[in-house]
């Protein structure tokens, strides 16, 4: 009932959760692009933010610097012309550079020549010979004393290095002095002024995107992971990404769809772009969190709802299941007590009657049973449970002790594999049919189903015993205890279908000498005698290569199987003989004689061959053995016979 009540919970629960989630994706989809778009276009605004604030703060390092560098070359042509022996050491020229934190310091003279300098390799080069440095002619031609020229960082002529040139006007002489410095914070400003750098500043997700455009030529000035690529996709062209102001999706590469966001600059397009799986997986992201917040809802929720339930009906319930799981393995004396309210009070009761009538019940069925005097017993149990429902003759059919009786009735595992075990041997031509002890044969049907096994035994010992009682008379001679002649063609026609390749088998007739004139000198008794010393001898013989029999009155029959050649055979016969000479058998009190008997035999290698042809022939073989000699065996030969 929990279980069921909890399920119902569960299911109702989850339903309203995946309603939930497809609510809320079908919303979150719409939500998630457009907090895409106010994303990308504040990361844009950004950019164009630090592009500004980077060009305000070059503009106004290069203005101060241009300032300040001024200001130096003046300090450096003031020095000069008041101190013109520095002018002739490269060294003094270098100290007096050093002084003013410059790089460089040169003179240049009327003729445009550079004709001092702190670096002494820059000596002599004619100002006139390089753009770079031709500028600096004009300042010798102006009138102003206070004449300047400034110039941008740019190669220099001499060594192509990068640097900016400051020259200011001589006083009182037709001259220029300049001043040269490295524009490393220069450089540095303007590099951070670039769309690399710009690009570095701002994080991106995975697969996302930002790059710059032309609006005039449509080429791609910057991109946030390489500008050496390729630019030929729809997403890339000027004409698509005007569309793409309010943010619009564009083909990308492989079939993918790409979110594009464009905005003006100047004379740029700034743009972000993201794939559309991105964008899903944002989504599905923020519908597995959800799901997982609504899952942990759920989940408190039912502990708390099953904590409720287990409290106030399961526990009642689960106690009065226990209960019956130990009446249903058996323990029948079991009472159910279950209060707390009325209706688990009805229940127990209820209970506690079918139990007491289902004992009634099986302890009258045993005793109908024991009353009737026939030696029947039933069991009966079910599938999975571990109790057996056995009457009380089971002990008594089955030969065992009380004590494993009680253990069978509690155990229904072991039981079967008791049954299972007396069952898998049943008795030859019988059904159902099997032995418990030498002297114990029972019957056990059972029908079996899904649930489980119902079983009835009886004791069959008296039917089995008369039926190998008259088995045996009807097979047997009751004088000699051997196989009647009949049965024994028929066991050893068997015999010899079943012969392997390579073995030979005879068969063998014999006949006792003389027997007639003892039955007539000392009696049937003495000849009764007779023959069964000699049924002795032959009954003594190994059973795995002898089948024996009476055919009639002093006649008798062999089969001799299970041997490798003829000389087998032969061997077996002399020991045969040898056996019989050892035997004497006392026909009265005062005489007593040896067995004499003669045998003729006929083999065969042959498994198709026919028992009776082959006693024919070894009838044939006796008949010889007789009329010439006695007391010898003698093998059928068509053409002459050897006497052994």
């Amino acid at each position: 009932m929990q279980k069921i009540f909890i399920k119902y919970v569960v299911v109702i629960m989850t339903a309203a959760i995946f309603m939930i989630l497809f609510i809320n994706g079908l919303f979150n989809s719409h939500t998630m692009r457009n907090q895409q778009f106010k994303t990308f276009q504040a990361k844009i605004d950004q950019m164009i933010h630090t592009l500004e604030n980077n060009r305000m703060e070059l503009a106004l390092l290069n203005e101060n610097l241009d300032a300040d560098y001024l200001t130096r070359a003046r300090a450096a042509a003031y020095v000069m012309d008041r101190q013109e022996d520095v002018l002739m050491d490269v060294s003094k020229m270098q100290y007096l550079a050093d002084l003013l934190n410059v790089d460089e310091l040169h003179v240049i003279d009327e003729n445009g020549i550079i004709a001092y300098g702190s670096v002494s390799q820059y000596v002599g080069i004619d100002m006139e010979d390089h753009e770079q440095t031709r500028a600096f002619l004009a300042l010798l031609d102006s009138e102003d004393e206070d004449a300047y020229l400034i110039q941008e960082p740019q190669p220099n002529a001499a060594e192509n290095k990068i640097m900016q040139y400051v020259g200011v006007a001589r006083q009182g002489r037709k001259g220029v002095v300049q001043v040269g410095f490295e524009p490393k914070r220069q450089m540095e400003a303007q590099s951070r002024n670039t769309y690399d750098y710009i690009f570095s500043r701002f994080p991106t997700d995975i697969g996302e995107e930002l790059f710059v455009v032309d609006c005039d030529s449509g080429v791609v000035l910057g991109h946030s992971e390489d500008i050496d690529r390729d630019f030929g996709r729809e997403y890339y062209q000027l004409d698509s990404l005007l569309e793409c102001t309010e943010g619009a999706y564009k083909p990308g590469a492989e079939g993918r769809s790409m979110y594009v966001v464009s905005k003006r600059y100047e004379d740029t397009l700034i743009c972000a772009a993201l794939p559309r799986e991105a964008l899903v997986q944002k989504l599905l992201t923020n519908t597995l969190l959800t799901f997982i917040y609504l899952f942990v809802i759920e989940i408190a929720v039912v502990l708390l709802l099953n904590y409720l339930v287990k409290r106030k009906v399961i526990d009642g319930i689960h106690h009065i299941i226990k209960s019956l799981s130990a009446i249903t393995e058996g323990n029948l004396d079991t009472t159910v007590s279950v209060g707390g309210n009325r209706e688990f009070e009805e229940l127990s009761s209820g209970i506690n009657t079918m139990v007491s009538s289902i004992i009634n019940i099986s302890d009258r069925i045993s005793a109908i049973i024991d009353m009737s005097g026939f030696p029947l017993a039933a069991f009966e149990y079910e599938s999975g449970a571990n109790a057996v429902f056995v009457t009380s003759g089971l002990g008594t059919l089955m030969d065992i002790s009380d004590r494993a009786v009680t253990e069978f009735c509690r155990n229904a595992k072991k039981f079967d594999s008791y049954i299972q075990r007396i069952t898998a041997l049943p008795i030859e031509g019988e059904t159902e049919v099997y032995q418990i002890h030498n002297d114990r044969y029972v019957k056990i049907h059972m029908s079996e189903s899904p649930t489980g096994k119902l079983g009835v035994i009886t004791d069959v010992t008296q039917d089995i015993m008369e039926k190998n009682r008259m088995r045996y008379e009807n097979t047997h001679d009751p004088l000699t205890g051997l196989y009647k002649y009949q049965h024994f063609r028929q066991l050893a026609q068997e015999t010899l279908r079943k012969l392997p390749d390579g073995e030979v088998c005879a068969l063998v007739m014999l006949d006792l000498d003389y027997f007639k004139g003892i039955n007539d000198t000392y009696g049937h008794d003495a000849g009764d005698r007779y023959l069964q010393s000699f049924s002795a001898v032959m009954s003594a013989m190994p059973q795995e290569h002898f089948l024996a029999a009476r055919r009639s009155g002093d006649e008798f029959s062999m089969m001799i199987f299970g041997c490798a050649n003829r000389d087998e055979i032969d061997g077996w016969l002399h020991d045969f003989y040898e056996r019989l000479g050892q035997n004497h058998v006392i026909l009265s009190d005062t005489d007593s004689r040896t067995i004499s008997a003669s045998a003729g035999y006929a083999w065969t290698d042959n498994a198709d061959a026919e028992i009776v042809e082959l006693l024919s022939h070894a009838d044939e073989a006796l008949y010889e053995v007789k009329r010439e000699t006695k007391g010898n065996y003698q093998e059928y030969c068509q053409s002459s016979f050897n006497v052994l």
